[in-house]
């Protein structure tokens, strides 16, 4: 984990709160907020380490997207999670990101934990893991169960920004430190 730049910090933080906050909202990241994370975060990376910084920035970029939109096409995150992780990755780089990928994933699973708990769905999800896993461990596509799909009225929501800026936020702290 390398620590931010002051500039490049405040930008993940006022991108992921405000993402959670419309996520909450709305169950929706809005394209325009993704975009312009994207775009700031090309920018600023541009003006703070010049070429290296638009390579750092692209290929985080390129990390998050990849890493995300294999989860969409698993139907186990939603498309403005994948722009939102590929903003993410444009601003603090490969490295970084990958860092936040792993505290937003524990932090995330700690959350949905909770929530199958809350909600009384703990042996059913963890029956639906399960058979994920075992599809998956024998490289076929996971069978079509709307409890899984985060499109379905059937699946437990959570909202994932809100584990995306968890995740972005113990970053940004541990980094510091």
């Amino acid at each position: 984990m390398t620590p931010l730049p002051a500039p490049q910090q405040a930008l993940l933080a006022a991108l992921v709160i405000a993402a959670a906050v419309f996520d909450v909202r709305t169950h929706r990241i809005p394209n325009w907020l993704n975009l312009a994370g994207i775009a700031a975060g090309f920018a600023l990376a541009l003006a703070l380490n010049g070429v290296a910084g638009l390579r750092d920035a692209a290929l985080g970029f390129g990390l998050g997207f990849g890493v995300y939109f294999a989860m969409y096409l698993l139907r186990a995150m939603g498309a403005g999670d994948v722009k939102l992780m590929a903003a993410v990755g444009s601003i603090v780089g490969p490295a970084n990101w990958f860092a936040v990928f792993v505290f937003t994933s524990v932090l995330g699973g700690v959350l949905a934990l909770a929530l199958v708990v809350y909600k009384g769905r703990l042996s059913k999800t963890l029956w639906n893991v399960y058979f994920l896993v075992g599809d998956l461990a024998h490289l076929r596509p996971p069978a079509r169960n709307p409890e899984l799909d985060v499109r379905s009225e059937e699946s437990v929501k959570l909202e994932h920004a809100v584990s995306i800026a968890m995740g972005s936020g113990a970053f940004l702290y541990l980094s510091t430190r």
